[in-house]
């Protein structure tokens, strides 16, 4: 009973939300609740495939942190999924909100103007969703770490 109850609020907590059926049947598998929130990164594009491929490496990353989530990566241009086209594959896979977070440094023109554009562009398409367009990495306390990381290692002369 105690492996019952432990696996039950370890289920609870990742979102499934039928329980009860496995007092009866322990190899029963539970429901899952659709997952309705999806993270949408969004990067400039590259013709560098292996530039692109960082994005998806960060989403694969994204997606074990946050398996509450949908998260799809997209690009401004040069490359795809764009940024259209990600944010229908969320709604085609049952997200309500999505989150579209600018994988930029900065608030530059593409933030501020073509992702709000993008955003409000999605939007009409799809009212029945909320698109929330979330700041770009920018001066978060953690990007000071991450350059002093990246200054030693340079100071090192090792990747």
């Amino acid at each position: 009973m105690q492996r019952i109850a432990e696996a039950a609020i370890h289920w609870i907590a990742a979102g499934i939300d039928d329980v009860t059926q496995l007092e009866n049947d322990p190899h029963a598998v539970p429901n899952r609740q659709p997952q309705t929130t999806a993270v949408l990164l969004i990067a400039h594009g590259s013709r560098r495939q292996e530039a692109n491929d960082d994005l998806v490496r960060l989403a694969e990353i994204v997606r074990q942190r946050r398996p509450d989530a949908l998260v799809e990566a997209s690009y401004l241009e040069l490359a795809s999924p764009s940024i259209p086209e990600g944010a229908r594959n969320c709604i085609e896979q049952g997200a309500q909100k999505v989150l579209m977070l600018p994988y930029f440094l900065s608030a530059g023109a593409h933030v501020v103007s073509d992702l709000q554009r993008f955003r409000d562009e999605l939007a009409a398409e799809f009212p029945d969703a909320e698109f929330t367009l979330c700041p770009p990495l920018g001066l978060h306390p953690l990007m000071a770490d991450v350059v002093l990381d990246r200054l030693q290692t340079g100071e090192r002369g090792t990747e």
